[in-house]
């Protein structure tokens, strides 16, 4: 119990679920074998440093005839608090911490806690006169926040215990209060005087997190939990859960494929070809296969890309350079909601939808830069803007736009103000902004896949393997958290990167000709789908129940495998 004694004066210290005491002192020499098993000073649960140390320095003398005394091995800081760290695990296994047992407190704040919990648990017990006298000897002599010792003073006047823990907001005498009242304390002590809470746990799971981190192919969902994991083995990833094998083929476009993007919630994919129509697609929620929905045709330069609105319901269509039209279609029932076009001069190839699904801005090379409501009228326009690729924040006020003279600027309709944000030393063919609307993934000719901090506005890491020309070409974030980029490849290949990683991870063959575009399912972080100029869209998904190095090579797949070496990573196929 937190009696007077142990709350006043209490200066023996102990391991618990959230804290523990320094090692108890050691001696110089050992005076017997049996020694120390009921060594005083050493925590209830808790073998001490010189009992562990004791018992080894006997077991290595007991072989010597002479019996003569030997010095105990001292141990290192890093044994010490291994030890005690095992022995605070052990501790709260066989140990319910009823007792609060800390050094007496010399911070008034650490005093005030104590004396303030030893009053409400008077209070709570009835022992009205106990709990005045602490009131007015212990805690009010302390001259330490005198506001708190008047709100206490009314809990005198409480009729009973849960009118006490209702004003008070305390949930009562127990394990439960006086936890959280040593992780108060805690914060006042060093480490050596009592552990952090839980440390133990702690440091295992910063263990497990930082496995996952340097995982090549995580991508399931987070789980801080260690009773998900083994502590026995390291974590590993299978590739055969990666999205790196083809699951589907589609044919049904008869031309290049220039665009394909899967909807906000993953159950549909639309794509867009030169063969004038749009496919959209749905997913099978069990099977993931992918099955004919509908075909939106009519649109006679070719589809470039595609945007979904952010409820799904709505579908744009943009065409390329020469195309001044821009289709906005109900995916729902099929029909033509919109067909606008502002000026038979004008460039319409790129789009982006306002955060509250009522708007759209799109713009082309042409200098044309407007913002749309769903019936296509103007609400509001910027002359003299080339754009390349258009995208819009998360606040809905910001566009975002790559324009001819290599940058992206950000553009605001509301007060007409720009600024620039990137530049880069080579045109920018397309870009993508990763949900929380930090990061941006740029395509850069001749340069490849470029990933930028919008928010500090520096280049953060260029991506290497890819192929890239003055093509249009679109990658994308991908996988749980978005910790993977994928991109296509003018070398008829998709790359797969981790995104701490400059070096891809998977290289995926099939295509015959250009990959245009890649998009990963934002709601199934195992399904991907690229298309090309061969005119097909492959499905990518993990792998079957066969053989892996079967599927590999019926695949193409190439898995590119992490050896370190001297702390450093060397990237070979495997």
């Amino acid at each position: 119990a937190l009696g007077e004694e142990t709350l006043a004066s209490a200066s023996s210290s102990s391991d618990s679920d959230t804290g523990g005491a320094s090692p108890p002192p050691r001696k110089k020499h050992r005076s017997s074998a049996a020694e120390g098993v009921g060594e005083p000073g050493a925590s209830a649960g808790l073998p001490s440093a010189t009992h562990l140390s004791r018992t080894d320095s006997a077991s290595g003398a007991s072989g010597t005839g002479s019996g003569s005394l030997k010095k105990k091995k001292r141990l290192s800081q890093a044994e010490e608090d291994v030890i005690r760290l095992i022995g605070q695990h052990l501790h709260t296994l066989m140990h319910s911490p009823n007792a609060i047992v800390v050094r007496a407190p010399d911070s008034p704040r650490m005093k005030f806690l104590l004396l303030q919990q030893k009053y409400l648990e008077y209070l709570e017990d009835g022992k009205v006169l106990e709990a005045l006298q602490v009131l007015r000897g212990e805690l009010t002599p302390l001259k330490y926040n005198t506001d708190r010792i008047h709100v206490l003073s009314g809990y005198l006047m409480c009729s009973h215990s849960e009118d006490l823990k209702a004003k008070a907001e305390w949930e009562g005498k127990g394990a439960g209060s006086r936890c959280r009242l040593l992780d108060k304390l805690q914060t006042y002590l060093p480490p050596s005087v009592m552990l952090p809470p839980r440390r133990l746990q702690t440091l295992l799971r910063q263990a497990v997190e930082l496995q996952r981190d340097r995982c090549l192919y995580h991508n399931t969902k987070l789980d801080s939990s260690l009773d998900s994991v083994s502590l026995l083995l390291d974590h590993v990833c299978s590739r055969k859960q990666f999205p790196c094998y083809t699951q589907q083929i589609l044919t049904e476009h008869c031309n290049e494929v220039w665009f394909c993007k899967f909807s906000n919630d993953g159950t549909k994919l639309a794509t867009g070809s030169k063969d004038t129509t749009v496919i959209i697609w749905q997913v099978e929620p069990d099977s993931h296969q992918l099955k004919l929905l509908r075909t939106l045709e009519g649109h006679a330069y070719g589809v470039s890309y595609l945007a979904w609105s952010p409820d799904d319901v709505y579908l744009i269509a943009c065409g390329p350079d020469d195309c001044s039209e821009l289709w906005l279609w109900n995916v729902q029932t099929g029909e033509l909601r919109t067909k606008m076009s502002q000026s038979h001069e004008d460039s319409l190839t790129s789009v982006a939808w306002n955060p509250d699904g009522k708007r759209f801005v799109t713009g082309g090379q042409r200098g044309q830069f407007y913002q749309c409501d769903l019936d296509g009228n103007l609400l509001e326009s910027w002359e003299g803007v080339r754009v390349q690729c258009l995208w819009c924040l998360a606040d809905g006020r910001t566009v975002l736009a790559s324009d001819t003279h290599q940058r992206i600027r950000g553009y605001s309709f509301e007060d007409l103000t720009d600024r620039n944000i990137v530049q880069e030393d080579h045109p920018i063919m397309s870009f993508t902004v990763s949900k929380n609307g930090r990061l941006a993934l740029l395509n850069v000719a001749t340069q490849g896949v470029h990933l930028w901090d919008l928010q500090d506005r520096v280049l953060v890491r260029k991506y290497q393997g890819v192929t890239q020309g003055f093509y249009t070409i679109h990658s994308c974030f991908g996988g749980h958290n978005e910790d993977f980029i994928a991109s296509g490849s003018e070398d008829h290949k998709v790359y797969i990167w981790h995104k701490r990683s400059e070096l891809p991870i998977v290289e995926l063959t099939g295509h015959t000709r250009t990959v245009n575009c890649v998009s990963w399912n934002p709601c199934i972080p195992s399904l991907m789908a690229s298309a090309s100029d061969d005119g097909t869209v492959r499905i990518w998904g993990p792998a079957p129940f066969q053989g892996a190095q079967e599927l590999d090579s019926l695949n193409g797949t190439h898995m590119l495998s992490n050896h370190r070496t001297n702390g450093k990573c060397n990237y070979t196929e495997s």
